[in-house]
Formats: C-alpha cells, structure tokens, sequence
C-alpha cells in the first residue's frame, strides 16, 4: 500500500528556489523512491542523526528531500524540507546552512 504524501508549507517555498527540471526531479523522486519503502535503508535514503530538519534524507544528484513517516500504520509521508548541497553548504530556500 502507497504512502500518502503530504508537503509542509515551508516545501513550497523551497521548491520555488529550484529550477524547473529540479523540481520535476524532486517530485518524481518523491513517487519512485518514497511511496513504497521510505524507511528502508538504501544508498541514496538514509536515517539521520539528530538534527533541526528532519530524521530522514534522500539524495538524488546534488538535491536533498528530507523527510518523516508519521504513523507507520496510518502510512503518512511528509516532506519537512528540500534543499540543493554544494561542497558543505546546504542551501534551503534563500538560507545557508554549513554542514
């Protein structure tokens, strides 16, 4: 059974910094990568450690998807954040964040 994808309100800001084909590739990201298993482990999505943003990340290239599944029964996916990585600098929406 498919996840249900819900966006925080902060995402669409997010989005809006990102390039059309960057967001085409987060949102089919998204439907690939996440619908089914978002808490298996695989090269590309992992758990994080403790941190402000969120307990999960998925990279795809240099853009990151952070994330949360909340209520594993009730199936509930949601997208906290989306951010492009260079070097150590995150960037999410107009904010720097060094890593």
């Amino acid at each position: 059974m498919p996840y249900t994808v819900e966006f925080a309100k902060s995402v669409e800001r997010h989005l809006r910094v990102l390039t059309a084909r960057e967001q085409t590739t987060v949102l089919n990201a998204i439907g690939r990568q996440l619908l089914h298993e978002p808490l298996k482990e695989t090269r590309h999505r992992k758990p994080l450690r403790p941190n402000p943003i969120a307990p999960w990340e998925l990279r795809v290239g240099q853009l990151r998807i952070f994330y949360e599944v909340t209520g594993a029964e009730s199936g509930v996916l949601r997208i906290l954040a989306v951010g492009r990585k260079r070097r150590n600098v995150l960037v999410i929406g107009d904010k720097e964040i060094r890593l």
